[in-house]
């Protein structure tokens, strides 16, 4: 992806190495570049897989950086790491700058108003070169088979661990010649130690974390270091490698055969970045090490021809252009995939638009000599093509923003939420009123409690202690509601804090995401299983009064409802020590995502209404539990959810839906008055 500016200029085109000191311009690497931005490209797009190609770029940059380095070290010119992450930094943001902005105009243009405020989180970490972390924050899956709803920056996530490396390497690099110095030890012997360790370090670590779990292992700079680390061990190992002409063609072609073929051979879903990515790593250090090899046979006269060479200088731009370009045709074709056509037009798009930014943006401005003068002008130029894109993010997050505050000064007399579902309701809202929460505003619409428990109420579990989470009334009642369950269970946390508040309730959660709360910790999922075993535990030591549940789980765009697994055992367990149990009805779920359906068709579009006798089960399933014992009470709230025939998208001007299956906040919270109403009525509870 980046090119390691200043590389070429070491040594004039033609001139061969030194032997020993850096090597001069070596046009199979610019090949092996261009193979590996295609190899991403055509994974990408047409196989949903990934290639191994990111790998070798990882890799060849830290190789040319560490050349780089040496060889000046070893012709005793200086090297100033301020200067150096200058110049290295001014280079690369231009190019970005421009694919931010441009796709920041195309999200205006053509994806829902839902998406708009992520993208622009996004686009800020990718020109801070952290979107590695937020990614990994958000434990995105990178594999996803649907590209059509994955971010257009997400891609930036391995130039961001790129350029973390490069503020770190020089550090490595500088300091080691310092310490070389000033003990009169060997530098490249050094640095071979040094980077060995890293090497060895990182790749135990990333091995492990892996296993543990690779979404988030996949963004982590740490595990992804050993990948870098043996791009230098390559470079300092190159001059010691004298390799007959006849083995270095073999070489060579066992490089490319191994990594043309990592993407179909491998099961990198399961296994990338740990020992597996050695692959396409080992497998571009053959190419490497291979070299130039004269001869008529070798893979290097087809990676220096003219054509590769050329992508090569372009490969940092054609990596930038092509994922923002399939997420956004996909968007608008409303596809998970593309086909022959689509993916060729794609990739013909790509290398069209990273031809104009590297001739007229990223060519020019690397020529540019004004800013190399002084670190002073370096800085400048570089604040000056950031600006360019942060001017039109801090507009566009401004004009949403006051945007908001407005339907939000009107939003008791417009958007009355579940309320209009009540008989007799009397509407007043505008004729033009906007819809609560703003659509760019839902994707943070989640519920939640506002602090950690603490003092009583905290766990004795450690791993409980960070998903506990409390009301901020002081509980004068002296009464305990635990809410337990997924995310389905946490988005009627809006609808029970106000009554809890109210009363002088202590209301208090503990919630994972995907499990259900389940007293035989029998589910199948381990990770499930042991958060249900803690809960399980702490119950019993500290039971509370009432336990609030969701006890049904409904299908997507399916009457197939049924009671949660395990919840006549729980039940069991939970009023055999006294305690009262509300059980909730779930909501509908869909097939397609409500939220996006109301922003891109309306929400009195036939699509956004699907058929009520389509989504629930005849029965409800909660009746079986009825008259079950005295400390089991049910509570159907789908009446504020659902009209008589439909289930609608947006109810009194308010988004009922976040995605596909989650409640807003903002309707959950409408929904406080009727749930405090029949929650008092069926407990008795004061």
């Amino acid at each position: 992806m980046t090119q390691q500016a200043g590389l070429q200029e070491t040594a004039p085109r033609g001139l061969p190495p030194r032997p020993g000191r850096t090597p001069g311009y070596r046009p199979e690497i610019q090949g092996l570049r261009s193979l590996a931005v295609l190899m991403v490209m055509t994974y990408h797009i047409w196989f949903g897989r990934v290639s191994g190609g990111v790998d070798v770029f990882l890799l060849v940059s830290a190789f040319l950086m560490t050349l780089q380095f040496v060889g000046r070290y070893e012709d005793g010119r200086p090297t100033g790491l301020v200067k150096n992450w200058l110049h290295l930094f001014r280079r690369l943001i231009p190019a970005a700058v421009v694919v931010v902005v441009t796709t920041l105009a195309a999200t205006i243009l053509f994806l829902p108003r839902t998406r708009w405020l992520d993208i622009v989180g996004q686009a800020w970490a990718s020109l801070a070169y952290f979107e590695n972390w937020l990614l990994q924050a958000q434990a995105t899956d990178y594999y996803a088979s649907d590209h059509s709803s994955a971010s257009p920056f997400q891609h930036f996530w391995s130039l961001s661990v790129q350029g973390q490396v490069f503020i770190l390497w020089p550090v490595i690099l500088v300091g080691a010649g310092l310490v070389a110095k000033r003990f009169r030890l060997n530098y490249r012997a050094l640095l071979a130690y040094v980077f060995g360790l890293v090497f060895v370090v990182s790749l135990v670590y990333s091995i492990a974390f892996t296993a543990a779990s690779q979404t988030e292992a996949y963004f982590d700079t740490p595990a992804r270091l050993w990948e870098f680390a043996l791009g230098s061990l390559v470079a300092l190992a190159l001059p010691l490698l004298r390799l007959p002409a006849v083995w270095r063609v073999r070489l060579g072609w066992l490089g490319i055969a191994a990594m043309l073929s990592c993407g179909f051979l491998l099961d990198v879903q399961a296994s990338f970045p740990g020992s597996v990515a050695l692959w396409p790593t080992l497998a571009a250090a053959c190419v490497i090490v291979a070299g130039q090899t004269g001869s008529r046979f070798g893979v290097d006269r087809i990676l220096s021809s003219r054509p590769l060479v050329r992508l090569g200088d372009m490969s940092y731009a054609m990596y930038l252009w092509h994922w923002p370009i399939l997420v956004i045709v996909l968007a608008v074709q409303q596809r998970g995939h593309a086909g022959p056509l689509t993916g060729s037009a794609i990739i013909a798009a790509a290398i069209v638009l990273a031809y104009l930014t590297t001739r007229f943006v990223e060519r020019p401005w690397r020529q540019w000599q004004w800013p190399e003068r002084r670190r002073r002008r370096a800085a400048v130029a570089i604040v000056a093509a950031f600006t360019v894109a942060a001017v039109p993010l801090v507009g566009l997050q401004l004009a949403l923003y006051f945007e908001n505050q407005g339907i939000l000064a009107k939003a008791a007399r417009n958007n009355p939420g579940a309320r209009a579902m009540l008989p007799g309701f009397n509407e007043q809202a505008d004729a033009d009123a906007a819809l609560l929460p703003a659509p760019e505003n839902l994707g943070k619409d989640w519920a939640t409690l506002p602090q950690p428990c603490s003092g009583a109420l905290e766990p004795q579990d450690a791993t409980l202690r960070g998903v506990c989470k409390e009301n901020t009334q002081a509980g004068d009642s002296g009464k305990k509601v635990l809410v337990l369950g997924d995310s389905h269970a946490e988005q009627w946390l809006p609808a029970l804090e106000p009554v809890s508040d109210e009363k002088g309730w202590k209301l208090y959660a503990m919630l994972k995401g995907g499990c259900k709360p389940d007293t035989t910790e029998q589910m199948g999922n381990g990770d499930c299983d042991k958060f249900n075993a803690a809960i399980t535990a702490e119950v019993k030591r500290n039971p509370p009064n009432a336990i609030v549940v969701v006890g049904t789980a409904a299908s997507p765009s399916s009457t197939d409802e049924k009671l949660i697994q395990g919840l006549q055992s729980s039940l069991d367990t939970w009023t055999g020590l006294g305690i009262q149990v509300v059980l909730l009805r779930d909501n509908p779920r869909f097939g397609f995502d409500m939220a996006d359906c109301v922003v891109t068709k309306g929400k009195d579009d036939k699509a956004c209404l699907p058929a009520k006798s389509g989504l629930f089960a005849a029965t409800n399933p909660l009746d079986s539990l009825a008259n079950r014992a005295p400390n089991v009470l049910t509570l159907d709230m789908t009446d504020l959810i659902c009209r008589e025939d439909d289930c609608p998208g947006v109810v009194g001007n308010t988004f009922v839906y976040l995605d596909n299956n989650h409640l807003s906040r903002t309707y959950s919270a409408s929904m406080a008055p009727m749930v405090k109403d029949r929650l008092l009525a069926a407990t008795g509870w004061e």
